[in-house]
């Protein structure tokens, strides 16, 4: 009954945002507002064909490699520059003054100095989706129990059994925190990336069909994108709830306590 029920709560909402926009769209035939039944159609024309090989997956490939190398980037640097006040110390002023430029802004930089190719789109994707993951990271190590700290001082825990069994624990919750927010910003970026000097991808479709007038393509490519957002932020759910079950389960123990 709670599955049936989940369920029941995700669709909820877009069947009644569809509902909305069909009702809103009968009779009515404006050339840049697709009706639910002709987006429909064009989805499953334009994303089934071959250019779902040739668009969809380099998208998601690079995708997929840059979320990774932020996550990567973003624990590692983040556990190094939060277990050293002194190191935090000294990077914060030039953390802030990156963080505060917008990756877009560099695509032409990046495009100097290595092309144009996918490392110009995987760079742009990673100097966007690290931030979340590095600063929650530095915070999580900052947070962590001193009690515990000072104990595992103690009994003369090694630094590297020390990450893995008491900082990384501890600092994981704002970590995954720093993912989830990291996956939408990715996936903006992937788009943004490829509207600059490319010949594939989601991006430079989207930006193709609106430069030929192809307005259900278009808005079928946008559709895609989002479908693509929510299939992320599933898959991200179901690694959360297996990677902190130990944190849930504490959490629902105190709710019921």
């Amino acid at each position: 009954m709670t599955y049936i029920r989940t369920f029941l709560n995700i669709i909820a909402l877009p069947l009644i945002l569809l509902a909305i926009w069909f009702v809103s769209t009968l009779g009515e035939t404006s050339f840049f507002v697709p009706t639910p039944q002709a987006l429909v159609e064009t989805f499953f024309e334009t994303w089934t064909s071959e250019r779902f090989v040739s668009d969809v997956f380099p998208s998601l490939g690079r995708l997929m490699i840059g979320i990774v190398l932020s996550i990567l980037i973003g624990i590692g640097a983040g556990l190094l520059i939060g277990s050293f006040r002194w190191l935090r110390a000294l990077l914060e002023p030039t953390l802030e003054f990156f963080r505060a430029i917008p990756p877009p802004v560099l695509i032409p930089v990046i495009m100097l100095l290595i092309g144009i190719g996918d490392e110009m789109k995987v760079s742009v994707i990673v100097l966007g989706a690290v931030w979340p993951i590095l600063l929650n990271t530095i915070e999580g190590v900052r947070s962590m129990d001193e009690v515990l700290a000072d104990t595992s001082r103690t009994y003369g825990m090694n630094k590297i059994n020390s990450v893995r069994y008491l900082i990384l624990p501890s600092a994981m919750p704002q970590i995954m925190a720093g993912i989830r927010q990291s996956l939408s910003i990715a996936l903006i970026l992937m788009v943004i990336s490829e509207m600059f000097a490319s010949t594939e991808g989601l991006g430079f479709a989207i930006v193709q069909f609106q430069r030929s007038f192809a307005i259900p393509e278009m808005w079928s490519g946008i559709v895609l994108l989002g479908l693509i957002g929510v299939i992320l932020s599933f898959i991200f759910q179901l690694a959360e709830r297996w990677i902190l079950g130990w944190y849930h389960g504490l959490r629902e123990i105190e709710q019921a306590a």
